[in-house]
């Protein structure tokens, strides 16, 4: 693992256990959070496209609310959005062990699954 993918990956699981300690109930939010910079990954260097194909990214998996949250716009409420741009700037200089991603496979998977229980009824 290069160590840029590295510490991408340690900051996305800081800013996730940041919020995860902000908002414990509100998993949606916690995932954002664990997803939000994938767009580095997608579309190194293009800033402008970077939260849209994040965003686009997770919509089928993981629904509208963390879509909304991850693309940065639309009906994602204000102080969520607040939110993870505080712990997405926290998580850049915290200094704490986050864990492993496998850590979050519980919470991604009763996202997907709300997500899919959701997507069955519309």
């Amino acid at each position: 693992m290069d160590l840029l993918y590295a510490c991408r990956h340690q900051h996305a699981l800081r800013t996730a256990a940041l919020l995860r300690r902000g908002r414990p109930a509100d998993k949606e939010l916690q995932v954002a959070g664990l997803v939000h910079d994938i767009g580095e990954l997608l579309c190194p260097g293009d800033e402008i496209l970077r939260a849209e194909r994040a965003a686009e990214a997770v919509r089928s998996l993981l629904g509208e609310r963390v879509f909304h949250l991850v693309r940065s716009r639309g009906p994602a409420a204000d102080d969520d959005l607040l939110r993870l741009r505080l712990a997405d700037e926290e998580g850049r200089t915290a200094g704490f062990d986050a864990g492993a991603l496998e850590d979050w496979r519980t919470v991604l998977d009763l996202v997907a699954a709300r997500n899919s229980r959701l997507g069955a009824v519309d």
